[in-house]
């Protein structure tokens, strides 16, 4: 039985036919990627196990304890020698690993600089005396305090009668009060001689 459609309708009809079939396959694709990647990790993860056993094989050997005490005493001293020289091999590692990244940031910074493009590290607000950022900067050289209030004179203000006398004048009613009458001019005269 055959069912009428328009054109339109039958282009679409074919459009989401292919895109079912697309997305049906990517999903296969991708079920098969994540097999083949499953397996991959278990091989991986085998050889990881095989290379450690050969690698513990080879540098442990299995361990044989003597029934005497000298010969117990004997198998210490080797063994504290032998942790002494994998203590020193750690140790000349990691300041090869610490130089190593050094060297990689210096050449990152270095890269950056040639670029043109600057990394702008993230700034915190940080509330710090004079005397704290001095320390910070110079380290122990840092001798001199400065506390800038410490350092400043005592000084004792004195009321002189010029400072008294303004500040009476800002009223002006008072001094029309004082000086009115024959008391205010008495004042005046006495103070003019």
């Amino acid at each position: 039985m055959a069912t009428w459609c328009l054109p339109e309708q039958r282009r679409e009809l074919q459009q989401d036919k292919r895109n079912r079939a697309i997305t049906a396959r990517r999903q296969h694709l991708k079920s098969v990627m994540l097999q083949i990647a499953a397996t991959e990790l278990e091989k991986e993860q085998s050889r990881r196990e095989a290379e450690k056993q050969n690698y513990l094989s080879e540098h442990c050997p299995p361990l044989h304890i003597p029934g005497s005490a000298s010969a117990v005493q004997e198998l210490c001293k080797q063994l504290h020698a032998k942790i002494d020289t994998a203590e020193e091999e750690k140790y000349d590692m990691e300041i090869r690993v610490q130089k190593s990244t050094k060297e990689l940031e210096d050449m990152n910074q270095k890269l950056f600089d040639l670029r043109g493009k600057f990394k702008r590290p993230p700034l915190r607000r940080v509330r710090m005396s004079a005397d704290a950022m001095l320390k910070a900067l110079l380290g122990s050289k840092h001798k001199v305090c400065m506390d800038l209030r410490a350092n400043l004179k005592q000084v004792k203000k004195e009321d002189t009668e010029k400072e008294r006398d303004l500040r009476d004048v800002g009223d002006w009613r008072k001094n029309i009060e004082e000086k009115s009458g024959m008391e205010g001019r008495k004042k005046m005269f006495e103070s003019e001689s």
